[in-house]
């Protein structure tokens, strides 16, 4: 039916909503029932996570992590693409789903969890925007009847799934280089969402007081750079940058050798001091990078299901240790990192 046209109320685990194509005809009869002004631009609802890249053909680090975390659920996600994807979109989609679901280079799309409202969309083969029920200025329904009672005989059909699970709207969070921004309270909370979306990279080598404290700090100036902001303010945009050794000597500063190869390239490490590798550690961390073959192989010990995002921080290389040996090697080793970290970084979606 909403292929046709028509408008369907369906519960979502938040407050029920209204599906409506995304066309411009039955986008006017959905201002219309809603009381809205023209030109009003609704969320994309989807059945499942994985139709996200139909419609965003780039996912950020953060925002691929809400996908996950969050999704199906009670979060809508408002993505900004690039100027190159918003190309494609628009010669990927008609014109008039395009100008539907896009706005200022961004889409907000949702994944309901709720069976009804994704067997509804599934079984949709038009892009389905879906407001809230209710007349622009109510309460939106969380129950059927209540739907019934603001739109009896001004909608199509009606999906009666009982009440809604949470009986309040879903959070709606803007996402992209800047970070998250809360747009609309809900559900999540702030810092719930934070906590989902943060994202920790671990460097891992033998006793953590050489190369991984070189290539936390080093990964800590070229991703503030990337992000286009300072380094102390990378844990309150949501990047964790952390390492670790696989050797039981927690509490030792960074060797004097790093310090001086980190302090050459303007990067202070002074206050390092080394902790232990653990399990939980490993399970919090979204990406790994060992020093060495061996290291990969403790991670793995540890955590079977981080073994595959724990890889060489140089491709299929080791890196070796200088510990004990001459400046000049502290200087290489810390050139060797730089130039895989930049690769690394090159490598991330923001």
């Amino acid at each position: 039916m909403v292929d046709a046209g028509a408008l369907v109320a369906f519960p979502t685990e938040t407050v029920y909503g209204i599906a409506c194509r995304a066309r411009s005809d039955s986008l006017s009869k959905l201002d219309r029932l809603k009381g809205r002004g023209p030109g009003k631009r609704y969320t994309l609802h989807i059945g499942q996570q994985s139709e996200t890249e139909e419609y965003v053909p780039t996912v950020g680090l953060k925002a691929q992590k809400l996908i996950t975390k969050a999704w199906p659920g009670p979060l809508t996600i408002v993505f900004e693409l690039n100027e190159y994807d918003i190309r494609q979109q628009r010669n990927n989609l008609d014109a008039e789903t395009f100008t539907g679901l896009y706005r200022d280079n961004s889409i907000g799309i949702r994944c309901p969890d709720n069976p009804i409202a994704s067997i509804l969309l599934q079984q949709t083969q038009s892009p389905v925007v879906a407001p809230s029920a209710n007349v622009t200025g109510q309460e939106a329904a969380v129950a059927a009847e209540q739907v019934l009672d603001q739109f009896s005989g001004r909608i199509e059909l009606l999906l009666d799934g009982g009440p809604c699970k949470y009986k309040k709207n879903s959070t709606v969070a803007r996402v992209g280089k800047r970070g998250l921004q809360i747009l609309r309270a809900g559900v999540y909370s702030a810092a719930e969402l934070e906590a989902l979306a943060s994202i920790q990279f671990l460097f891992v080598c033998t006793g953590n007081t050489c190369r991984s404290p070189m290539a936390e700090g080093i990964f800590r100036k070229y991703l503030a750079e990337k992000l286009e902001c300072k380094v102390d303010d990378l844990d309150r945009m949501g990047y964790k940058v952390v390492s670790a050794g696989v050797l039981e000597m927690a509490g030792a500063a960074a060797s004097t050798g790093a310090i001086a190869a980190c302090a050459a390239k303007q990067i202070d490490i002074r206050t390092h001091k080394s902790k232990q590798l653990s399990r939980q550690l490993v399970e919090e961390s979204d990406f790994i990078f060992a020093m060495e073959q061996v290291h990969r192989e403790t991670v793995a010990a540890l955590s079977p299901e981080a073994a595959n995002r724990c890889l060489l921080l140089v491709h299929e290389h080791d890196v070796p240790d200088p510990i004990g040996q001459p400046q000049e090697l502290f200087n290489s080793c810390a050139e060797m990192i730089e130039v895989a970290i930049k690769k690394r970084i090159d490598e991330l979606v923001i």
